[in-house]
């Protein structure tokens, strides 16, 4: 196996010798006991001349083929949500385009799933936006993407914060949008640490209160409601929100530091899984699923337990930037040529990071190829003026 001198933090370089490569066995035609929906990054094209802070050059080909991937591994895509870096470099215009294309590649492979991310980021979320602004915003994208096929993740929105004056307004919002969307949707609460600009979602900060006032309107739309997504990174209010869901409505985890353990259950229940990192750990959760669903609990545990310490260094505070780590494991591991992102996010992460989490990657058994991993992490530390 290839050896790489790797940075620590005292600034000395220290060998690191990579593990074989797994072969797993969770690909393609098995059905899981869990719906498994992984929410994909979106490939930047580096050759493109716009300024990368204001415009979004997206390599669409190659954004395309990783959610191929995705599903020739049994996983369904969750499209244009912040793992694609929606609201951190992905705009609306280019959402639909990816929502589009995303949904048109499924049609081509059986059994794929997508559900694509709705919100009311065509509005700038200030002080003069109006509870009628966000409601009318969440229609026009909702409007475009049932006319192209689309199933919908019902987002949070930057703007709902800013003109809400009370839970009320939540209800009304809500309310409005579940009545006349033509299928069952997924509402996701994404909390503060994943997006500073949603605290006091629901209105308030209490977290508890919060729920309260989802959970009510949940209830008063159940038959409108797949599932409520929960991102909140404290597996104990999941569990309190998913024993409390109305019959036939499903708790997604969005616990990306204790999927594992939400995704296996306990006595009263389980939660589905709608992941950042299913992204970055496809094969694994693939393999795991497929353990799980055949009742082999020692096999899942095996393979997902090396997963759990990697989703927690990609998603530490601030956690918003996690989506570098994805992006980078996805470079080294060969489905895209470089290691650039919309809006220039790359840099978001500093180097220990990236080589913590390309450790943390192989003791998962999640590099594939060794060698073209290590030729390409050389080629990140020579960037950072690191001879490796």
């Amino acid at each position: 196996m290839p050896v790489v001198n790797l940075p620590n933090k005292d600034g000395r370089l220290e060998p690191y010798r990579l593990t074989a490569p797994r072969s797993w066995n969770g690909n393609g035609g098995h059905e899981f006991s869990r719906v498994a929906l992984a929410a994909a990054h979106l490939v930047a094209n580096p050759m493109s001349d716009a300024d990368p802070w204001l415009t979004a050059a997206i390599d669409w080909d190659a954004t395309i083929a990783y959610r191929r991937h995705l599903w020739s591994l049994g996983l369904g895509v969750a499209e244009a949500m912040d793992t694609a870096q929606r609201g951190m470099g992905l705009d609306w215009p280019n959402a639909l385009k990816l929502i589009q294309l995303s949904v048109e590649a499924a049609r081509d492979v059986p059994g794929a799933a997508v559900f694509s991310g709705v919100g009311t980021d065509q509005l700038a979320p200030n002080s003069s936006v109006t509870i009628d602004d966000v409601i009318r915003a969440y229609e026009e994208q909702i409007e475009v993407v049932e006319a192209c096929g689309g199933r919908i993740v019902l987002m949070a929105s930057r703007a709902l914060v800013m003109a809400a004056k009370s839970p009320d307004d939540y209800a009304r919002v809500y309310g409005h949008i579940l009545e006349q969307v033509r299928e069952p949707l997924i509402i996701h609460w994404l909390g503060e640490m994943f997006d500073p600009a949603l605290q006091c979602y629901w209105g308030s900060a209490d977290h508890i209160a919060a729920m309260d006032v989802c959970i009510d309107i949940i209830a008063d739309h159940a038959s409108k409601v797949d599932g409520v997504k929960v991102s909140l990174l404290d597996k104990d209010k999941e569990i309190r929100m998913r024993r409390r869901l109305p019959q036939g409505v499903r708790c997604y985890t969005g616990d990306d530091f204790n999927f594992a353990e939400l995704i296996a259950g306990d006595e009263q229940g389980h939660s589905h899984a709608l992941l950042g990192i299913f992204d970055a750990i496809a094969p694994a959760a693939s393999a795991a699923l497929t353990a799980h669903a055949r009742g082999d609990m020692d096999e899942y545990w095996k393979i997902f337990e090396p997963t759990v310490p990697l989703s927690r260094h990609l998603f530490k505070a601030p956690t918003r930037f996690y989506k570098t780590g994805i992006v980078f494991l996805a470079y080294l591991n060969g489905h895209q040529s470089h290691f650039v992102m919309v809006g220039g996010q790359q840099s978001s992460r500093a180097l220990l990071h990236l080589v913590e989490a390309f450790k943390l990657a192989d003791a998962a058994g999640l590099i594939r190829d060794p060698d073209l991993a290590a030729s390409r992490l050389r080629d990140v530390l020579r960037v950072h003026g690191v001879a490796a």
